[in-house]
């Protein structure tokens, strides 16, 4: 993957670009930002300028990744408890999604590992792995380069000992890090990077990558860019598979009745079946509907523009999104914060659905 080969981000580009021609990159880079916006293509693409400037065939190399000094660390589950647990156990599942999809979200990478229920992690093991691979000498006798991918999932251990890396870098080895949320970093590590923030994907980039790469319709292109919210991975989700998107509105608007309603059987119901869902789709569940209830207050202000729903979404919010106003909305948003921590830290999925449910009895009513 090159620069040419990615979507949008100019600016950032050109200042790696830049960085790299002056010989002034920094040992440690980190390239933050929300997901979908590009910033883990763009690190590949640097790892490619670097690595490939001993010619062409050390190029194609990391386009296959299978370059020898190319080396990544991202967030696993351990399979065995008593063994140590570095990436590459899970190595052939991180090569076959990247080569399968320029573009990948964290829960792709879940689905690839068979991680539903886990909470992943990049472990102690792993930096003890780090070390020892850049303890030899460039198998190309040129840069190595390290991309660590959501360096935040790194449990204390792990990033202490990175930190020792960072402080004393081994010759010709840069760092890539590419973070969605580097405030959960140490401030020790954050220190040692140079940071650069890669902003969301406009609408038009989006827009225009669906038409010209994935074929699909201008008008329909420019609709799944709006609703995207300048997440590459969205909008490929939503031209592909629409599946988990639908069941999570089909159960927003279940939940949003039966509270109307006042069914609590019928919600006690609702909360078993999303209990069974797994900790992980819980968790975007909730993300979905913090969505739909901020779509839904903005809504009422009748600015089109300002709206990110599908089709179906902007249907529902005809009738329902006078039930959210400012009255209700800040205590439906703060519930459903309570509920995505309590879901983070473990706690039961059953019990922490059926007490947001029964507490939108009351919120919803607060019209």
């Amino acid at each position: 993957m090159t620069f040419n080969d990615i979507i949008g981000q100019d600016e950032v580009k050109q200042r790696l670009t830049a960085e790299f021609n002056s010989n002034h990159l920094p040992h440690a880079l980190m390239l933050y930002g929300p997901e979908g916006n590009g910033a883990f293509q763009l690190a590949l693409a640097l790892a490619r300028m670097l690595l490939g400037q001993q010619g062409a065939v050390q190029g194609m190399m990391v386009d296959q990744l299978q370059h020898p000094d190319l080396h990544f660390s991202f967030p696993i589950y351990k399979k065995d408890s008593g063994k140590p647990a570095p990436c590459d156990l899970f190595l052939k599942q991180w090569r076959e999604l990247l080569l399968r999809t320029p573009y990948f979200s964290y829960s792709e990478w879940m689905d690839a590992i068979g991680a539903e229920n886990q909470q992943l992690q990049i472990y102690e093991s792993e930096s003890d792995s780090l070390a020892q691979k850049l303890s030899l000498r460039a198998n190309q006798g040129g840069y190595r380069v390290v991309i660590i991918w959501l360096p935040e999932k790194m449990n204390t251990i792990c990033a202490n000992k990175l930190l020792k890396l960072l402080e004393e870098p081994p010759s010709q080895t840069v760092f890539l890090m590419v973070s969605q949320h580097p405030e959960q970093l140490l401030t020790t590590i954050r220190s040692r990077c140079q940071s650069i923030s890669v902003p969301p994907l406009t609408e038009t980039d989006i827009e225009q990558y669906l038409v010209r790469h994935a074929g699909i319709d201008p008008q329909m292109a420019a609709i799944t860019a709006h609703t995207s919210s300048g997440n590459i991975c969205n909008a490929i989700h939503a031209i592909t598979d629409d599946s988990e998107q639908q069941q999570f509105f089909d159960l927003f608007v279940s939940l949003m009745r039966l509270s109307y309603m006042r069914r609590v059987k019928e919600m006690k119901q609702w909360s078993e079946e999303v209990a069974s869902l797994g900790r992980e789709r819980q968790k975007r569940l909730l993300a979905y509907c913090q969505h739909m209830i901020r779509e839904n207050f903005i809504y009422n202000f009748h600015t089109p523009q300002l709206n990110y729903m599908a089709a179906a979404e902007s249907q529902f919010a005809v009738k329902f999104a006078p039930f959210i106003n400012e009255r209700n909305v800040i205590g439906i948003m703060d519930e459903l914060n309570l509920a995505q921590r309590d879901i983070e830290q473990n706690g039961s999925a059953r019990i922490v659905f059926f007490d947001f449910a029964l507490k939108m009895i009351v919120l919803i009513k607060n019209r």
